[in-house]
């Protein structure tokens, strides 16, 4: 009989190691590397050659060290702990490990993900006896005073549920049975896993036609996003695609919130990381950290970690999204990701494609936003999920020709490009109006409580951007010849877009009340600088100088409405008012 061998490494290139005398292993399965005992995924087969991307640091592995085959994929638990988590890219829980390790965490780490020791109270929704299938909710557990966890019959389990009691229970300890036509038995935990690479399954999609609110807006008046929805945000350093991903996920009108720092700067996921637990919910007056899970892969970690994290992030919000919740994916930055999939590639020596990038890299890219949606949810009580993709690019120089970015445009329906140029002007967001698009602004005139506002709303929203187009074109006019020369219509155009810009697309994330703005409030400030436009076209007509006009007190009202509590919009209509009567006491001007 021969004797089996055993598998053990034959080279180490970087996080890339082979190993030999690994037949039956299959692509994707997780395997343990070295004496350390490193995390690593099988990513290419040969024989019995296994090339293993390794998720921690390699230092100090060298050929002849065993490799360890788990025979599964790389999975996440799922389960009540998730809610307030913070981990790296493979789901090591960093709380657990710096009260296990300290500061610095050691390589081959085996902490698991959810907590095995904490008893979470379980409340069932069934009875005995109920015939069950994948994706049912069975029972609850209150994970934060904003969450309620719902505990769902893992996907390919069928049959009549047996001996479910309420009580206090691990993520590990049996909470009732599954019991099959063929008496096999399925015991039920409040955990289960799923491999990351595997989108979780659903009944059927829905149209994204319900607008995801941010309380930012420039995003939400002109480049809206729905529930379900995908979008992307390049730009280059420094042009604010942080603070704006930092914002969305404060603020999103989201159930739950899944932050992905995906190879970012350690300083700025510090940031999320001492802000949430102090943010307050605009909705619930709770922390934020009461609804979100925190994925931090900071650009120190190892390389191939990077790659996964979006994989473990995308896979924990498909969780929330089937037990009907509305969740944000913030994915800053995918091209750190996409970098960290070229260097996997380079060292497997496969064919590079355009600026050393794999040729995959546009189909890595698309499958990962096609995990996006609004769906009807497998299993009962029937019920809607929807995720939403939010993913911030990086493109060398800011130049949107990049192949991360281009990958990127070709799969989603919203485009918030980020440029240098305001962000020097200190014009925050930095979303340039004139590239930016939505194929979603068709839904923004159901997106208020009232109809009429509505398709007001929509009405206003393309008058605005006329006027900054308009704008665009006579600034070139007004570098030629100057001012003087316009025409008082443009002078009032100029003058208009200048308070569309600074009024209303300007916002300041640090201050309290500006940060966030409803969009009722939007609407009243909209059509308020909108008001003040008609007025004054009105007074040109009937001879009103343009300088009379500029002077007028009340246009320091607008410029300060965006200060306005949102408890208090009825101040803004009242300034429509002032407008009207100081606009009608304006003298025409005498003819010389």
């Amino acid at each position: 009989m021969a004797e089996e061998k055993t598998a053990r490494i034959v080279k180490v290139a970087g996080p890339v190691v082979t190993a030999e005398n690994m037949a039956g292993a299959r692509m994707y399965d997780v395997v343990r590397v070295g004496r350390l005992n490193l995390i690593g995924e099988i990513v290419g087969l040969k024989g019995d050659l296994a090339s293993i991307q390794v998720y921690e640091e390699t230092v100090g592995i060298g050929p002849g060290e065993p490799v360890t085959d788990t025979h599964a994929p790389l999975s996440v638990e799922l389960g009540p702990g998730l809610i307030e988590g913070i981990y790296d890219g493979i789901q090591r829980p960093l709380s657990l490990l710096m009260q296990a390790e300290g500061e610095f965490m050691s390589r081959g780490s085996a902490v698991p993900s959810l907590d095995r020791k904490r008893k979470w109270h379980f409340k069932p929704t069934v009875n005995n006896g109920t015939k069950v299938g994948p994706g049912d909710i069975i029972g609850e557990v209150k994970e934060s005073t904003i969450v309620t966890h719902k505990i769902m019959v893992p996907p390919g389990v069928t049959g009549n549920l047996q001996k479910i009691t309420e009580g206090d229970f691990t993520v590990v300890e049996t909470i009732g049975l599954v019991v099959a036509d063929d008496d096999t038995q399925t015991p039920l935990k409040l955990m289960q896993k799923w491999p990351v690479r595997s989108p979780r399954p659903i009944i059927k999609r829905l149209a994204p036609n319900k607008l995801l609110v941010t309380g930012q807006r420039v995003i939400d008046a002109f480049f809206p996003i729905t529930r379900g929805g995908t979008a992307c945000v390049p730009g280059p350093f420094g042009s604010g695609k942080t603070v704006v991903q930092h914002q969305l996920a404060k603020w999103v009108d989201a159930d739950i919130v899944v932050y992905v720092g995906c190879g970012e700067r350690g300083n700025e996921m510090t940031d999320v990381l001492m802000e949430f637990p102090q943010l307050k919910d605009p909705r619930s007056g709770q922390p934020l950290m009461k609804r979100s899970v925190l994925i931090a892969n900071t650009s120190n970690m190892p390389v191939a970690a990077r790659e996964a994290s979006v994989y473990t992030g995308i896979t924990i919000a498909e969780y929330f999204r089937d037990m009907g919740y509305t969740v944000g994916l913030m994915a800053d930055s995918t091209s750190r990701w996409a970098e960290a999939m070229r260097e996997i590639s380079t060292r497997l020596e496969e064919m590079p494609a355009e600026e050393g990038y794999p040729a995959y890299l546009a189909a890595r890219i698309a499958s990962f936003y096609e995990r996006a949606g609004r769906v009807q949810c497998l299993g009962r009580p029937q019920r809607e999920g929807a995720l939403s993709v939010i993913g911030a690019v990086s493109p060398p120089g800011g130049d949107l020709s990049d192949s991360v970015v281009q990958a990127t445009l070709h799969v989603v329906k919203v485009f918030w490009s980020l440029i240098g140029r305001l962000a020097y002007q200190r014009h925050f967001p930095a979303i340039d109006w004139l590239t930016s698009y939505s194929f979603y602004k068709q839904y923004l005139k159901n997106s208020l409580e009232d109809k009429e506002q509505g398709l007001q709303m929509e009405e206003l929203t393309v008058k605005a951007m006329s006027l900054l187009e308009q704008e665009a074109g006579l600034l070139e006019i007004v570098r030629l010849v100057g001012a003087e020369s316009l025409s008082p219509e443009d002078r009032l155009a100029l003058e208009t877009a200048k308070s569309i810009r600074e009024d209303f697309l300007h916002q300041n994330a640090y201050h309290e009340i500006d940060t966030f703005t409803p969009l009722t409030k939007q609407y009243e400030m909209l059509k308020t600088i909108l008001y003040f436009h008609s007025q004054a076209l009105a007074a040109i007509d009937r001879g009103v100088d343009t300088a009379e006009i500029f002077k007028l007190p009340v246009r320091e009202e607008i410029a300060r409405a965006k200060y306005v509590p949102h408890s208090q919009t009825e101040k803004i209509a009242r300034i429509r008012k002032t407008i009207e009567q100081q606009t009608k006491e304006l003298k025409v001007a005498e003819n010389v």
